[in-house]
């Protein structure tokens, strides 16, 4: 997790060969798997956005997987620390009335 957002930018474009102005949000996680950054162009610059947890590790694909693609609400379920890959619904609520 030493990388800033000009190691970050490089490893999105050279392994992973993607265009990082395109709007999509890369993520990177720390060897311990308590810690990710969030890398995000929003049109003037680049974003960088960093969580420690303080309990747990982040949800992570397997090498063998490669690169994952999330929908946004995956996203924000990685960034909770949640499952996003086994997520546990909820029961919908009881009929009132």
């Amino acid at each position: 997790m030493r990388k800033g957002i000009g190691g970050l930018v490089a490893k999105a474009q050279d392994v992973l060969k993607q265009d990082t102005r395109s709007g999509a949000v890369f993520a990177f996680r720390g060897g311990r798997g308590d810690r990710i950054k969030l890398l995000h162009w929003d049109g003037q610059g680049f974003c960088l956005y960093y969580k420690i947890l303080e309990k747990g590790r982040f949800p992570w694909p397997s090498p063998a997987e490669g690169a994952a693609n999330l929908t946004s609400a995956q996203l924000a379920m990685l960034w909770e620390g949640i499952d996003w890959r086994r997520p546990t619904w909820t029961s919908p609520p009881d009929r009132v009335g």
